[in-house]
């Protein structure tokens, strides 16, 4: 008998301040440029796509481009984005590469 298997989307977890700085987070420590734009997506549709693309002056279209899977959003666009979304930006030393 096949399983029964259902669609996950992360965005339905993301419910309060906390869970969204835990969830950028963990992306950012990937390093991976292309899973960091699509989890600002995540976030970003978390809190209403079209509230966000009216705090940045951006279209929803835009926005869903820029954070998809194949996005490469400008640091202005990131910047935006996350302005929008309440999320601060912080940078700490780290190991040297």
């Amino acid at each position: 008998m096949a399983e029964k298997l259902t669609e996950y989307d992360p965005a339905a977890a993301l419910v309060d301040d906390e869970e969204v700085a835990a969830f950028l987070s963990d992306a950012l420590e990937t390093g991976d440029a292309a899973f960091i734009a699509k989890s600002i997506g995540v976030v970003a549709r978390a809190r209403g796509m079209a509230e966000i693309a009216s705090r940045t002056g951006l279209s929803r279209e835009q926005l869903y481009r820029s954070l998809g899977a194949a996005g490469n959003p400008t640091l202005k666009t990131t910047l935006a984005v996350l302005k929008a979304l309440g999320v601060d930006l912080v940078v700490k030393a780290g190991a040297a590469a």
